[in-house]
């Protein structure tokens, strides 16, 4: 995939409890796509629908989805983009970075406002320039993984009650 670095999309995608707000760059940093939708079923399959056009209309191969981990309001729109399989012939990666990356990396952008857009954007640009160092989604893994340990807790501290 770093051969074909000019084929890749990448995707910002500010995530709250209500709306997800979605940005898509190309490589130059163009803006190709800017949208926002409801955090729920109907919300994540427009994205899909919007963000599978701009990848057959503009000829990617490769898309790189990135989104600031915020408690489990992103679990949902990380594993529907990440198990879905129309998306899968794009070769999607898709992170879930740390707010606290992202708050860092936008203090190098001098007197923009904090609205949802421009988070979103800041987010691509993060993916775009490279930034990310964490391991990519794996959300049932992930998932099953993190119910094991809370149930392993939960047993532990019934066993020293």
């Amino acid at each position: 995939m770093k051969n074909n670095i000019l084929k890749i999309l990448f995707i910002g995608i500010d995530v709250s409890s209500t709306a997800n707000v979605l940005c898509a760059l190309d490589f130059s940093g163009n803006k190709l796509l800017n949208l926002k939708a409801l955090n729920n079923q109907p919300g994540a399959e427009s994205i899909l629908d919007s963000l599978l056009g701009c990848l057959d209309s503009n000829s990617f191969e490769y898309v790189v989805i990135a989104l600031e981990s915020t408690s489990f309001y992103s679990t949902h729109i990380a594993n529907f983009l990440s198990s879905n399989e129309i998306l899968l012939a794009y070769k999607p990666l898709i992170y879930s970075l740390n707010p606290k990356s992202i708050a860092n990396y936008r203090k190098s952008f001098v007197n923009m406002d904090k609205t949802d857009p421009l988070d979103a954007y800041i987010i691509a640009d993060f993916a775009r320039c490279g930034r990310i160092t964490s391991q990519h989604w794996r959300g049932f893994q992930f998932l099953a993984l993190q119910r094991l340990i809370r149930h392993r807790l939960h047993l532990i501290e019934c066993v020293t009650r």
